[in-house]
């Protein structure tokens, strides 16, 4: 399985935002239809409006910028090493009496 399968698709989340959002206005639409006798006018805005959204969003370059890629690098190397330190915690041993102090130490 591909990786790219598994995460998200920001397409996708924006695309049913947009919709999400054009069905709340055309709830909106069914009043302001009949108070001001608009016709069809409103709801097909609201339609074009979404369609276009849906276009640009679909149609935009799917290049991730370079600050990107190079910001997940450095959170890979950062996780990295993180589960480095865990490691190597984990193996240290437990100590369960302190250590004594030298004589210089104890004042």
């Amino acid at each position: 399985m591909d990786h790219k399968s598994t995460e998200k698709n920001p397409k996708v989340e924006a695309t049913s935002a947009i919709w999400l959002c054009a069905l709340g206005m055309f709830g909106a639409c069914i009043p302001l239809v009949a108070i001001t006798e608009s016709g069809i006018i409103l709801p097909l805005m609201v339609i074009l409006g979404a369609g276009g959204g849906t276009a640009a969003v679909w149609f935009a370059p799917d290049k991730r910028q370079p600050k990107e890629a190079h910001l997940t690098q450095n959170v890979k190397a950062l996780e990295e090493r993180m589960m480095n330190l865990e490691t190597i915690y984990t193996s240290l041993p437990d100590v369960t009496k302190p250590l004594p102090l030298s004589d210089t130490e104890q004042h």
